[in-house]
């Protein structure tokens, strides 16, 4: 079996300007699209549950802190860019660079967001893309790692299965995405395969980041270490909450501009937070573009960095979908609607 991208070998995506999809040519999932049987099942859960776990611990105790008073400016600030830096890791660099070939990088540029990528904790970029992948080439069918939708059962306590299932649970198993399968032209990619082999280190600047700058910005052990609390612990919460929201609540809750096969929507409210990706019916309709809000109202800071790299020269084949092609897929009218399926 051979991932195209409409034809387009893997390995020639990103010369393909006018690439809307990742087609896999296959009928359903089968053992050959997974990782084989290992360690997962206890290494990889007892580790998810660590990584998922103790920032919510931790994110009481930063709530009780404030609640206290003990809150400072400099913790929120350190927030506030540890998050969009390692958030932009994962939207540019994970998602709109490495999974679907949105624009070309040099190998610097390219390292530095998959450092970025790996600081937010989500997983090595290999991993994160081969999954990424194959939901695109399943998406809300049997085959997709986190579909709300499928297997879940009917009526509300199916819905809330299925939603608890795509936004954390499909993490706590052991049906991983194949990375020969799914990922080859990253495999075959030095700069990659370095970051993703050494992702435990970025992941160690990632928090030793926010400590450094709390004790710049205070002078202070302490105020480094309250530091690391917010740019650290609440930092990842919070980013990897809406990056599950993306799997789960922009499947089921939202509004579809474009028709696709799936149940992809639109989010509004979720879309500063996550730096444009809750377009997400958007992304589903025209999957290569580095665009996702396609309207000047749709906040997409994803779109800026991109743009930004443009500029400078970092940055070169941007895939942008004219008006025309959008027009293509148009829904008829923008329909709205929660769960199962698309409403009028």
């Amino acid at each position: 079996m051979a991932i195209e991208y409409e034809g387009v070998a893997l390995e020639s995506a990103a010369d393909a300007a006018e690439v809307d999809r990742i087609e896999v040519v296959m009928v359903s999932a089968t053992a050959e699209d997974l990782e084989p049987p290992g360690d997962y099942d206890i290494v990889g859960r007892v580790a998810t549950a660590v990584v998922t776990g103790v920032p919510l611990v931790l994110l009481v105790y930063a709530g009780y802190r404030a609640w206290g008073g003990a809150l400072r400016w400099t913790d929120l600030a350190v927030l506030f860019v540890c998050y969009f830096i390692t958030g932009f890791g994962i939207t540019v660099g994970y998602h709109r660079l490495m999974t679907h070939r949105a624009f070309a990088t040099g190998p610097r540029t390219r390292g530095v967001l998959a450092a970025m990528g790996c600081a937010a904790i989500e997983g090595p970029p290999i991993e994160w893309v081969a999954n990424h992948r194959m939901h695109h080439a399943f998406s809300d069918q049997e085959g997709d790692p986190h579909s709300p939708h499928v297997g879940h059962g009917t009526g509300w306590r199916g819905a809330l299965r299925g939603l608890a299932h795509a936004h954390l649970g499909w993490l706590f198993t052991s049906e991983f995405a194949s990375e020969e399968r799914y990922a080859p032209d990253l495999l075959a990619d030095p700069t990659v395969r370095f970051v993703d082999r050494t992702f435990v280190l970025w992941v160690l600047v990632g928090l030793a980041v926010p400590f450094g700058m709390g004790y710049a910005l205070s002078g202070s052990v302490y105020g480094a270490l309250t530091a690391l609390l917010w740019g650290g612990a609440v930092r990842i919460f919070l980013l990897h909450h809406t990056t599950f929201s993306i799997n789960s609540l922009c499947h089921y809750f939202g509004r579809r501009r474009f028709d696709t096969e799936d149940e992809s929507r639109n989010l509004l409210w979720l879309a500063p937070l996550s730096m444009g990706e809750s377009w997400h019916n958007n992304h589903h309709a025209f999957p290569t573009s580095a665009t996702h809000g396609m309207r000047w109202w749709e906040v997409d800071f994803s779109t800026w960095v991109i743009r930004g790299l443009e500029v400078t020269g970092l940055a070169w084949d941007v895939v942008r979908i004219s008006r025309e092609r959008q027009e293509t897929k148009f829904s008829g009218a923008d329909r709205v609607g929660a769960g199962g399926g698309p409403s009028a």
